[in-house]
């Protein structure tokens, strides 16, 4: 999810440079967390389901 976050970010024009009281900024934020979620989903389910969700693996960190 970082990856494809970052990846938007730079895409975008002046993202990297927006403040954060920029609408540029919180444009930028939502549409990469929204771009991010449609890959990340089935994996989570995928690990979830397999009894490896994050509830689970945080105990590693």
């Amino acid at each position: 999810m970082v990856v494809i976050d970052n990846a938007v970010i730079v895409a975008v024009p002046g993202a990297m440079d927006a403040g954060i009281t920029s609408a540029l900024f919180w444009g930028a934020l939502a549409v990469s967390l929204a771009v991010a979620f449609v890959p990340t989903t089935p994996v989570d389910r995928w690990l979830m389901g397999r009894g490896k969700g994050h509830a689970v693996m945080r105990v590693y960190h």
